[in-house]
Formats: C-alpha cells, structure tokens, sequence
C-alpha cells in the first residue's frame, strides 16, 4: 500500500513529527531518508529528482497561497530561503525506530539551515536557527 503510494504522482512527502521529551514517532526524522533509501534507491519506484521535487518544491507550492513565506521556499533562487541537506544517494537510509525515535538517517552529511550548519559531517551541531513559519489568517477564517 505505501508503495502503491509513493509510485502515484500525486502525493508529497512530508512529515509532522516531533519529539518532546526524547520520545517521537520515527517519521520525524526518518521520513525524507526513508524515501530517498528505500522507495527511491532500493526499490526504484520514483526517481531522485522526482523525490526531492516532491520534498521540496511541491510542498511550498502547495502551502504558499495561506503561507506566502512558502514562496521562497523549497527552490534555490536569488533570495530565496532554501534550506539544503547534503546527502549521499547511495547510502541515505533511515535508522529511527519507535523505540529511538531520535536516530538520525545514515548518509545525510550536511544540513543547512537560514545559513547555519546544522549537520556537520553527518554529526548534529548545537545550532538551531529554524523557525516556525504562520499562516497568513484572513478575517473570515477568524471569525
């Protein structure tokens, strides 16, 4: 079934995971290396190029009407705000378990985020420049 999901040209990947207290599902951080190592590399469902298309570019574009931030993001482009994750294709594989949650993915080298190293050589940094993004409420939706 997920295949089945994954090979349809329809749907992006993204995750809403998160930890809180060390605990997590492990589509939070084995989302993106899942797809990249398994359904793309191992599996050969989808392409690289279509994979990181619907990692990136495809989310932003569906979210940037309620989120105009989205615009500048998931594309790299003079003034744009694009977030890079370095990887090696040949490697990246998802590691998280639900025991682990907090197991980072193999074979993500670099991660750089609003300009600052996040992942260093595969080794997590303690910078976290992230930021959350708001939707843009109209006053109908207020109310």
């Amino acid at each position: 079934l997920t295949r089945a999901a994954v090979a349809s040209p329809l749907p992006m990947f993204a995750s809403d995971g998160f930890i809180d207290e060390g605990r997590g599902h492990p589509r939070t951080s084995g989302t993106y290396s899942k797809v990249l190592g398994r359904y793309v590399r191992e599996q050969g469902v989808l392409s690289l190029a279509e994979a990181i298309r619907r990692m990136t570019l495809e989310p932003a574009l569906r979210l940037q009407t309620r989120v105009p931030e989205m615009a500048l993001k998931g594309r790299i482009m003079l003034a744009g705000h694009a977030d890079i994750t370095i990887f090696d294709p040949e490697t990246v594989i998802d590691r998280s378990t639900y025991e682990d949650a907090m197991i980072p993915a193999h074979g993500i080298n670099y991660v750089i985020i609003a300009g600052e190293v996040v992942v260093d050589g595969g080794d997590l940094t303690s910078a976290r420049p992230g930021r959350a993004i708001r939707a843009r409420i109209s006053a109908r939706a207020a109310n």
